[in-house]
């Protein structure tokens, strides 16, 4: 079973991973405005500080949870290569179950969070502050997705080959 969820997770992926360079370029141009307006201007834009914290919670958990499916999260593998192929193979199911598990507790806690935030204003950006905080939720339920495609691929392993090169 090569893609049981079709090309969909792999497109969401590169599209976060965009997104998230995107979001780190307009937080690098805004952090720069804002020097610029401190030390030139000598008039600092009031906005520029949330304005980059809102760009980084949002850019920073998307591609948290495409690194999921890419597998480029940190992980330790000494004690997965020397064991034998089936403990490795249980070893590796047990992590996807414990990083969907993981997302579960995004989702679930960080809904909360929204919920409990949605009713205050970031009074520079006139946003919800629940609108800052959304990125928990939505990013949980892609890595609890991410995961169940790693453990539905029957490679719990999550070693993406090329996808071009299947087609």
């Amino acid at each position: 079973m090569r893609d049981p969820m079709g090309p969909w997770p792999a497109r969401g992926s590169s599209f976060m991973l965009c997104a998230g360079a995107v979001g780190l370029i307009a937080m690098t141009a805004i952090i720069g405005y804002q020097v610029f307006g401190r030390y030139v201007l000598r008039a600092s834009p009031s906005w520029a500080e949330e304005a980059s914290l809102l760009l980084m919670i949002w850019y920073v958990f998307f591609a948290a949870a495409a690194g999921v499916r890419e597998q480029f999260h940190i992980r330790i593998t000494a004690l997965e290569n020397v064991v034998a192929p089936e403990i490795r193979r249980a070893m590796r199911f047990f992590i996807h179950a414990c990083v969907a598990l993981a997302g579960l507790s995004l989702a679930i806690w960080g809904s909360e969070l929204v919920a409990l935030t949605w009713g205050h204003e970031i009074p520079t950006l006139g946003l919800s502050r629940g609108f800052a905080y959304l990125p928990l939720p939505l990013s949980g339920v892609l890595i609890i997705l991410f995961s169940i495609e790693h453990l539905m691929r029957g490679d719990p392993a999550g070693d993406f080959e090329d996808e071009a090169s299947a087609d």
